[in-house]
């Protein structure tokens, strides 16, 4: 919960750069602070095994205040997100008495005995500075980025330590760049080092603590824009990132085009035997051993491509999608084994559909009901069905349906308040695999402090 010395450090050097007249008046004059509160409950029913289904339940508190910028060239500011949360009953026995051993899931931070903790927290605090056009900022980070995604699909967010720099210097023109050295997940009160499946259990567990990452957005035209994108997991893997998204404005209803490439390989360790022999390894498929089962060589080696069209008139939208992984590996991407949010099509409420060699078709189809008087009130309905995942014994095969109702109070004294229901269903036919129900209910209320 405490944040590093480095942070501290950034801390007390900008608020010493902030002190004094004018500047500091337009420091705290832009100033603002929202409390945010969000009470989560998710409920993970396992179908076809003995293991307790999953219940948790709790209370966010998460302070966001973010300042103005001193006046002259160079503007200095600070921002500081507080997060807080509660539990108010976590864990899968179907008796909730108190003092049983609970089985919580991915809301909870645990316990050395395996239960859930009463309640959690942390602060980042991030230095900013912005000359001209360009930003550069310090401290705790939320990255949404193809290379890197915060998630927020839990109680409170995960949060990522480092150092970006953000330049639109030229019109229609971004570019990005930045350094991680440390990530807080959704469950967890402190930061620790990054790693990907495969890599991040066990006896030879490994992480790293430099993640690097560049890229530009280029609006080619009002209705088409070009992106590339690099990240490099340090001793694990190298990203690079290819997208382009065209909105057409047809005589009757809109048609988006989204195409997406990743091409991703091995880094540092995880490109020699003998660093992949110390745990620098990822998840994926390479042949068949000795025995007959499927092995891995744990060495990074993926290519991803996806395209989806989406037709939208009159508050309807229906999309339809596919992608194809290629390689030895699953796809690579930061996971320490507590969630994730991938830029993919396929990011679905449980499952990522990101195995070695799955071909995944995907529907979609999202309401707004505002055009028929009920503004605040949305649905959204997508299906996932992935095939021909690699491996020696069967075709593998897995299948997901969510579905999703969104509504927001639009006036009155609760103006704000925001409901959300969540719910998938997960099947596949992987040895070992739990075939999965989950419901997910949210409430949220932003309250304006500054």
């Amino acid at each position: 919960m405490t944040p590093t010395p480095k942070t501290l450090a950034l801390l007390a050097g900008t608020l010493a750069g902030t002190l004094g007249g004018a500047a500091q008046a337009e420091f705290l004059k832009d100033s603002k602070a929202t409390l945010n509160l969000r009470n989560f409950y998710i409920n993970n029913d396992v179908r076809n095994q003995a293991s307790p289904s999953i219940r948790e339940w709790g209370q966010a508190f998460m302070l966001d205040y973010k300042s103005g910028l001193t006046e002259g060239p160079v503007g200095v500011g600070l921002d500081v997100l507080g997060l807080w949360g509660v539990r108010l009953d976590s864990g899968g026995d179907a008796d909730k008495k108190n003092g049983l051993e609970r089985s919580p899931g991915s809301v909870f931070p645990l316990q050395s005995n395996g239960q859930a903790v009463g309640e959690f927290g942390r602060v980042g605090v991030t230095g900013k500075l912005q000359v001209s056009k360009t930003e550069v900022r310090v401290g705790t980070l939320l990255p949404k980025l193809p290379v890197i995604t915060y998630t927020d699909s839990r109680m409170l967010p995960q949060t990522f330590e480092g150092e970006q720099i953000t330049v639109r210097e030229i019109d229609r023109l971004t570019l990005v760049g930045g350094q991680i050295e440390h990530a807080a997940e959704r469950n967890s009160s402190g930061y620790h080092g990054m790693s990907i499946g495969g890599a991040n259990s066990g006896a030879k567990a490994q992480d790293s603590n430099k993640f690097y990452y560049a890229g530009a957005d280029y609006q080619i035209s009002k209705s088409l824009l070009a992106q590339y994108y690099y990240g490099n997991l340090q001793d694990f893997y190298q990203q690079h990132f290819l997208g382009l998204v065209h909105n057409w404005t047809l005589p009757v209803g809109t048609l988006k085009t989204d195409l997406r490439y990743f091409a991703s390989t091995s880094d540092g360790k995880n490109a020699s035997a003998a660093g992949r022999a110390e745990g620098y390894v990822g998840s994926g498929y390479y042949g068949v051993g000795a025995n007959g089962k499927a092995i891995t060589s744990g060495e990074i080696d993926n290519r991803l491509w996806s395209g989806q069209l989406t037709y939208s008139l009159e508050g309807h939208a229906l999309s339809a999608g596919y992608q194809q992984v290629s390689g030895n590996s699953d796809f690579p991407h930061l996971n320490d084994g507590q969630g994730r949010t991938l830029y993919l099509l396929t990011n679905a409420q449980m499952h990522k559909f990101h195995n070695a060699g799955e071909k995944t078709w995907v529907l979609g189809y999202v309401y707004d009901f505002a055009k028929v008087g009920a503004p605040g009130l949305r649905t959204s309905l997508n299906y996932f069905t992935g095939r021909d995942i690699d491996d020696s014994q069967y075709q593998r095969k897995e299948w997901e349906r969510d579905l999703r109702v969104d509504y927001a109070v639009q006036s009155g004294p609760l103006k704000g308040l925001g409901f959300v229901w969540q719910y998938a269903m997960w099947h596949g036919n992987d040895l070992g695999q739990r075939d999965q129900d989950e419901h997910r209910l949210i409430v949220n209320y932003a309250i304006p402090l500054l």
